[in-house]
């Protein structure tokens, strides 16, 4: 991309960042929604002719921003929830009762269910399955809409409703959740045959690195959070001069040594900011790292949109036939919500405990499984590993599925969500 370029985009999606959310307010439309649209516009302009595009040719370009984009908002989804959750305390895992049941049941159906999609439709195993993991995260980035607002803290503390919560929740762990099943077809590509690695998958890339990535996350957020609020030294305790980049420093300090240690660096980041959001809960210094973290992931998301919608228009879709498309919506349609309303409503927790849903909010919970920039990540990263496994037509796949999620909850999400907690 030249210089040039770089800033009129950045520049136009910084504009759009500060006055979108209140020019959308009553409207049915989502930032997200006029900002593909707005691309696909300058997309049949002469602008962006220098824009790096084509992700055969900038697939580290496009891995990098990716995943910068979705370690800010996994910090920030991390600061947000209010509802604790220790490790040794089996009385806290309540509360995240429907987060389990979505990352335990719904996810791996989900995974299946879009690789037997993809394998019937032609797909090679490794491909299937990379399409199914790659899918599979429901996104932090782009379910603002559906997800809470941010820490109550001081004053304000209030009750974070079950819906938001668990979509909240939810897409804070699965983004690091999907890593083993991107290996799985990264290996099936690479390695072929399962017999030779099955087990060092089975043991290190599903359990080991998923369990080193929580542990440092976890060791970071504990050393930074007694740092900041309990320092012996005032220069130090950053909390009582409300310095809140900060938020910046972990989520960047969690991620290099989350991977240095060989785990996943996204857990490492969700981790460290829930740890971090355990210590003094009610203090105002959490809300303020918050809105750090939330203003640069915006900035960073309706880029990623801006030029997606470019891309759009400027041969992205060129590989998309009727079996992406049908992938796709099935998905969105079909295996999200049939995946989800089954793992909340089997044996499930009373209504009226916290952390328990009732029909109408388990069914809002099920369709909203918005899918975004985490699955444009994983896809880079595996045609990084894996040439084989970044053709076209995954591209295709992948990006008219984002964009059908990004119309259709983006305008349900307002409505759906509102009937969702009405009384009655």
């Amino acid at each position: 991309m030249s210089a040039d370029l770089t800033y009129v985009v950045a520049g136009l999606s910084l504009l759009l960042a500060v006055v979108l959310p209140d020019l959308l307010s009553r409207w049915p439309l989502s930032p997200a929604i006029v900002l593909v649209g707005v691309g696909l516009l300058l997309g049949l302009t002469p602008l962006p002719d220098g824009l790096p595009l084509d992700p055969q040719s900038n697939g580290a370009v496009i891995e990098h921003v990716t995943e910068v984009t979705v370690l800010v908002a996994l910090m920030g989804v991390g600061l947000a929830l209010d509802r604790p959750l220790h490790l040794l305390r089996r009385s806290t895992y309540g509360g995240w009762s429907a987060t389990w049941r979505l990352l335990v049941i719904a996810m791996p159906i989900g995974i299946a269910a879009v690789a037997l999609l993809g394998w019937a439709a032609g797909l090679a195993p490794a491909a299937a399955v990379l399409l199914g993991a790659v899918l599979a995260p429901t996104d932090p980035v782009l379910a603002s809409d559906v997800q809470v607002a941010g820490p109550s803290t001081g004053e304000h503390e209030v009750e974070q409703d079950d819906v938001r919560f668990a979509l909240t929740s939810e897409a804070g762990l699965n983004d690091g959740l999907a890593f083993p099943f991107v290996y799985l077809a990264i290996l099936l590509a690479t390695q072929g045959s399962i017999s030779g690695w099955w087990a060092e998958w089975l043991g290190w890339y599903l359990v080991g690195k998923v369990v080193v990535g929580v542990l440092v996350g976890i060791g970071v957020g504990w050393l930074l959070a007694r740092v900041a609020f309990r320092s012996r030294r005032d220069s130090l305790r950053v909390a009582e001069r409300g310095e809140s980049l900060l938020a910046v420093a972990a989520l960047v300090t969690a991620y290099g040594l989350g991977d240095v240690a060989g785990g996943y660096g996204f857990l490492s980041v969700f981790a460290c900011a829930m740890t971090f959001r355990s210590a003094e809960r009610s203090h105002d210094y959490h809300a303020a790292m918050h809105q750090v973290v939330e203003r640069l992931e915006r900035l960073l998301t309706l880029f990623i949109l801006l030029v997606l919608g470019i891309a759009l228009t400027r041969g992205l879709l060129g590989s998309l036939d009727w079996r992406g498309v049908g992938i796709g919506l099935a998905l969105l349609l079909v295996v999200r919500p049939g995946s989800a309303l089954l793992a909340l409503s089997a044996r499930r927790r009373p209504d009226h405990e916290v952390g328990g849903l009732d029909r109408r909010e388990r069914w809002a919970t099920a369709f909203f499984g918005v899918r975004g920039v985490g699955s444009i990540y994983y896809l880079a990263y595996a045609a990084g590993q894996a040439p084989e496994l970044g053709q076209d037509w995954l591209w295709s796949t992948v990006a008219f599925t984002v964009v059908a999620s990004v119309l259709l909850h983006g305008v349900l999400a307002k409505p759906l969500m509102d009937a969702a907690q009405r009384p009655g």
